[in-house]
């Protein structure tokens, strides 16, 4: 894979590779005006979805940081865009150009303020895996193989001007107008600059792997505190297949249920339990290991739960609330999907998709069984996803809806409930985790 040698950090430079790629999208739409005349509309909508998707991930492969980390959210929303996006932003989860080595061991000997020669006994400066925030390189010290996580020059100062920029993509994409969309945009940069505290992701993962050791068939890599910085975290190096890898050559079902039960118990346990969650549950941080055990990696994305939205969301799940009206309605004000200011028919509107919504989504809560391999549950989810997303009621109402909190907790079980389906896991016990 061609390697980077230079990242543009200053906001000017950013914003004219943002520029250049947005005049790349007019263009395309101007020939897409031209095809759709002489071919079919599907067709035609069908290669400018395939165009623009390319040439916007080109754009943001290069940028790194929270662009393209925004298009690796957005990958995990399969039932909202259009499958062209998806397959191409989620490449930004585990497969982008990395730095290349003279870029790697000047940024490293910045950071660290040593060359790696100096601190390992051997270190590979070609990446091994290149994301969004940073990339990974083997090393080995004392006889111990180690995974060297590099975060890129120039992220964290570049955060919120990153968001600013993508913010009326962001804004138009999912409905949200202007009136009250300036909470949901500053909870995703605090989480953001988070991700770039490299100290703070240890003391996650410590706290996080050592609370969750007990989970049979799941394991964590060791972090090396003394061989890191803020922007440099050492681990061991852990073998495997990327969980995405691995459900592309499995046909064993036993393999299957025994991971998605790891998986399942993993999460309900932070959930329930931590009250925090891992809410990056995309391919790229599992993996396989030749036992089928499942491997969990970077706990840079934690969202903590706070007691007056776990409460009623959770609430939420069980039918008797759903089935009641009054009950319904006030949970629906308790978590800000209703507003004190909305009008009759809103309140009608957004009452009724919300009640269909979570009598759907909520199914695998309601048994103490559920089979994540069913092709007809999650069908119904991508259908009614699809339904709302054309729905031209939707559109002219304001689509801020539900407290912040809803981002990574709505990202956490949408990556989960696809990472289950992946898998194909099927005898998942939902409750498990309470005896564990």
């Amino acid at each position: 894979m061609k390697t980077i040698d230079y990242i543009p950090t200053s906001k000017i430079s950013r914003a004219s590779k943002l520029v250049q790629t947005g005049a790349k999208v007019g263009v395309n739409y101007l020939k897409f005006y031209g095809d759709k005349l002489i071919n079919s509309e599907v067709d035609a909508k069908e290669r400018l979805n395939q165009s623009n998707a390319t040439d916007i991930y080109d754009g943001l492969k290069n940028l790194k940081g929270s662009a393209l980390k925004v298009a690796q959210m957005l990958s995990m929303e399969k039932n909202i865009l259009p499958s062209a996006y998806v397959e191409k932003f989620s490449l930004a989860q585990f497969s982008v150009p990395p730095l290349s080595p003279a870029l790697v061991l000047k940024t490293f000997k910045r950071y660290f303020g040593k060359s790696p020669n100096e601190i390992y006994d051997t270190f590979d400066a070609a990446s091994v895996n290149a994301a969004s925030i940073g990339q990974v390189h083997k090393a080995e010290k004392d006889g111990k193989k180690l995974a060297v996580k590099i975060q890129y020059p120039g992220i964290a100062g570049s955060i919120s001007s990153d968001l600013a920029m993508v913010k009326p993509i962001a804004m138009s994409m999912f409905n949200i107008k202007g009136k009250g969309s300036d909470r949901y945009f500053k909870e995703v940069e605090d989480k953001l600059i988070e991700e770039t505290n490299y100290l703070l992701e240890i003391k996650q993962s410590k706290e996080i792997s050592k609370a969750c050791a007990h989970i049979p068939n799941l394991l964590f890599p060791t972090y090396y505190e003394a061989l890191s910085t803020e922007q440099i975290i050492t681990m061991d190096w852990m073998t495997g297949l990327h969980l995405s890898e691995f459900t592309k050559v499995n046909t064993d079902q036993e393999k299957s249920d025994k991971l998605g039960q790891a998986l399942w118990d993993f999460f309900m346990y932070q959930i329930h339990v931590l009250k925090k969650v891992h809410a990056d549950p995309h391919p790229g941080n599992f993996l396989i290991t030749k036992n089928t055990e499942l491997v969990a990696l970077d706990f840079g994305c934690i969202k903590e739960i706070p007691n007056d939205f776990y409460v009623p969301y959770f609430e939420l799940v069980n039918p008797e609330m759903i089935n009641n009206p009054t009950i319904f309605r006030a949970k629906l004000f308790e978590l800000e999907i209703l507003q004190e200011d909305d009008s009759k028919e809103e309140i009608v509107f957004f009452t009724g998709m919300f009640h269909e919504m979570l009598t759907l989504f909520t199914q695998p809560f309601q048994q103490e069984e559920f089979d994540f391999s069913d092709a007809v549950f999650f069908q119904k989810i991508a259908s009614l996803a699809e339904s709302y997303a054309k729905s031209t009621e939707l559109k002219n109402m304001n689509g801020n809806r539900g407290s912040k909190h809803f981002i990574y907790i709505n990202r956490t079980f949408f990556g989960l409930y696809n990472l289950m389906y992946d898998l194909k896991a099927q005898n998942v016990m939902i409750n498990s985790y309470k005896s564990l």
